[in-house]
């Protein structure tokens, strides 16, 4: 199983607080069947500059992979990258993709509708050769948004990542399974922090939808997972 969306890194963003917390994530992801996880630590291109990122997370990665057990996920070092005005035209943003050069996990402004720029932004980037937009939670939007928006986005190929959350809240787990059913979720992410505040959950998001659904949409996600990171396992092999 894959887990597109998570925070394990230590101190590079509000997740992790120490190398020990990221091992104690990557052992209770295991235990739930995760074999690969993404580290997508949040951008912030007006805080930080792509450089001074960068340099922090592969210190943080490299500081976890010394440590880094059999058994274990594989980590795939990435980032959550906020939207900014004129992303699109954006140089070197490559450099913040899942595996360097395909995969854009992208958080849009949340609390607002987005205006035709933003939606324009997003079609722009998911156009660029080797290049697929993979919208994070979206589960946070669908109800300040125009509600054919998403159809829009689907049939620009945008991906869809939705929290494993969304399909254990009781509140939320009827819409979360009908979404999967009706092929509108493409990937799950766990956005895990802590152990404690927001821990790794795919393994439990993932029996909630074979209980209701059967195997076929966890193998169709997985498959879409697996094509979008084979290239870094070839580049790494």
């Amino acid at each position: 199983m894959i887990d597109i969306h998570s925070h394990i890194l230590p101190n590079v963003d509000d997740g992790s607080k120490s190398v020990e917390i990221t091992l104690e994530l990557l052992r209770m992801s295991a235990e739930q069947g995760v074999d690969t996880i993404a580290a997508t630590p949040h951008f912030y291109a007006w805080e930080t500059e792509p450089e001074k990122f960068l340099s922090r997370r592969q210190k943080a990665y490299d500081e976890v992979m010394a440590l880094w057990e059999p058994g274990f996920p594989e980590i795939i070092p990435g980032a959550e990258v906020y939207y900014f005005e004129g992303i699109s035209q954006s140089e070197n943003l490559e450099r913040l993709y899942l595996d360097k050069r395909k995969v854009l996990l992208l958080e849009m402004p949340f609390g607002q509708r987005w205006t035709d720029r933003m939606i324009s932004d997003i079609y722009s980037l998911n156009r660029r050769p080797d290049t697929r937009v993979l919208l994070a939670h979206i589960e946070r939007y669908l109800d300040q948004q125009k509600k054919d928006i998403w159809e829009d986005l689907r049939a620009h190929d945008v991906l869809m990542q939705c929290n494993a959350t969304f399909f254990l809240d009781r509140k939320t787990r009827k819409k979360a399974i009908k979404m999967v059913q009706n092929r509108e979720v493409d990937l799950i992410g766990s956005d895990c922090h802590s152990v404690e505040h927001r821990p790794p959950l795919c393994g439990q998001a993932a029996e909630a939808i074979r209980s209701a659904l059967g195997e076929e949409p966890l193998q169709r996600m997985d498959k879409i997972g697996r094509q979008l990171l084979s290239d870094f396992r070839e580049e790494n092999a």
